[in-house]
Parts: structure tokens; C-alpha cells; sequence
């Protein structure tokens, strides 16, 4: 968890095949689960939020697709900073209105 700006950044775009300029959140975890590093481009930089956990681990999340990557909503990710267990959420239906991204 040594990495800093330059180097996350280089892992998005490198190893994700992503631009870290476009405003998504792009989360890194430690080994052992129990440090998080979030990086995100702003309009004129970009910010590291960082927390170490004195106990426990942050969740396992399981890899979705056949990339490296799995997407999470904002919502999720405050549960996972929290603590809390997402398997043990039960979420209302809503309609969600999903963006095509044509680029």
C-alpha cells in the first residue's frame, strides 16, 4: 500500500485498460484486507482516500466478469468502508436506468 498517485493511476491504466481522467473510482485493497486505497480524478487532480483497519478486514468482493474488475455503486462501497456485509443487504426493487457508454 505504498503506491501513490502516479503509480495507481498507471494501474488503471495499464493493467485495467481504463482512463483514470474520466471521474470513476478506482479502489485498491491490501493484501491482508485490512487497508483500502481509493483513487479518483477530480476536475484538476487527483485525490487518494486512504483507510487502515486496527481490526478485521475489509470484504472478500467476488470477480464478476472475466476481467480483472468488478463495478460496485456508491451505495455498496460505504457499506464495505462501514463494515457491513453486503450478502447480508436486502435491497428493495427500484428502477435503474443504466447508461450505454458509446465510446
Amino acid at each position: 500500500m505504498r503506491k501513490g498517485f502516479d503509480t495507481l493511476s498507471g494501474i488503471v491504466t495499464n493493467e485495467f485498460k481504463m482512463d483514470p481522467l474520466l471521474g470513476d473510482v478506482f479502489i485498491f485493497f491490501s493484501q491482508r484486507r485490512n487497508r483500502i486505497k481509493i483513487l479518483h480524478w477530480q476536475t484538476d487532480g487527483f485525490v487518494i482516500y486512504s483507510k487502515r483497519l486496527e481490526k478485521g478486514t475489509f470484504e472478500s468482493l467476488k470477480n464478476k466478469t472475466a476481467e480483472n474488475k468488478i463495478e460496485i455503486t456508491s451505495s455498496e462501497l460505504q457499506f464495505i468502508i462501514s463494515g457491513i456485509d453486503l450478502s447480508s443487504i436486502k435491497k428493495r426493487t427500484r428502477y435503474e436506468h443504466h447508461f450505454v457508454n458509446k465510446y
